[in-house]
């Protein structure tokens, strides 16, 4: 359960997705002046070398963020956030890649707090580092961010975006995805929830999105990205998925026009696409 890493695979496709959608979640819930909080269940170690052992192993951002990083045709949301990657490499190389809780800490206002949980040793150790001079705004739990994340909602300013993004290792990640958004929507209906999920051949990976939609949520939002065709050995990551509840009324039309784009900077062979589907008010 505690062996997966975010350094190998820091800064790919799926991180480029992720993380999109991240800055444009923030930077919405800062159009207004009252606080919200930043919740995130599996925050890793919050920023990552890109020179580093780890993510040198496999090199995934040079198919990622690495495609992206000398583009000059961008679409407006793919440079806001490229922009918050460029702020952490000052000398225009692409050298360390920021992390979920670092990316929302960028956008965020003195008023606003961040609470990030991590159960891995090494990790929780790094993520300590990376934010401690932020003081009470930002708190890390070395904690099972399942479990400990129904006890913080709601929030107290009542304004919050959440993000759930296990590693999956564990078949029963799965189970425990659908279980918790469905427990947080009873605690916390109005918040704002972000589940990143992996695009696999395993069945419950197959079988996730459907089991999303069961939960009948009134204001949604599901959208993926695929890189390749699945490999004929059932191996790898082939994409990945969004689904985000509560989502800003803007985030389906940027996602018209940014997914396009990315399908086509991002794809690796004929079998790259995407789906968006939604039903937002």
């Amino acid at each position: 359960m505690l062996s997966y890493r975010h350094a190998f695979h820091a800064g790919n496709h799926a991180d480029v997705l992720k993380h999109l959608v991240l800055v444009q979640l923030t930077r919405y819930l800062c159009q207004k002046e009252q606080a919200f909080w930043y919740l995130d269940t599996h925050a890793g170690a919050g920023s990552y070398a890109l020179d580093s052992a780890a993510a040198a192993k496999l090199g995934e951002f040079r198919d990622g963020v690495g495609r992206l990083w000398g583009r000059k045709d961008l679409p407006a949301a793919l440079a806001d956030y490229l922009a918050l990657v460029r702020k952490v490499n000052p000398d225009g190389s692409l050298k360390v890649y920021p992390g979920s809780p670092m990316l929302a800490l960028a956008i965020m206002r003195a008023q606003d707090r961040l609470r990030l949980f991590e159960l891995h040793s090494r990790e929780v150790i790094r993520l300590r580092e990376n934010f401690q001079a932020f003081g009470k705004q930002a708190i890390v739990h070395d904690s099972d961010g399942f479990a400990s994340l129904k006890a913080l909602l709601p929030p107290p300013p009542r304004r919050a975006v959440v993000l759930i993004d296990p590693p999956y290792e564990e078949r029963r990640d799965y189970d425990r995805v659908v279980n918790s958004l469905r427990e947080c929507l009873t605690r916390f209906p109005t918040g704002t929830y972000m589940l990143w999920y992996p695009q696999l051949t395993k069945l419950e990976a197959h079988d996730l999105p459907q089991r999303l939609q069961r939960l009948s949520a009134s204001n949604w939002l599901q959208v993926t990205l695929r890189v390749r065709t699945p490999a004929s050995d059932g191996f790898g990551m082939h994409g990945s998925g969004l689904y985000i509840l509560n989502p800003p009324w803007t985030l389906q039309s940027t996602l018209q026009e940014v997914m396009p784009y990315l399908v086509g900077v991002l794809g690796q062979d004929a079998g790259a696409g995407f789906t968006l589907a939604g039903q937002v008010s």
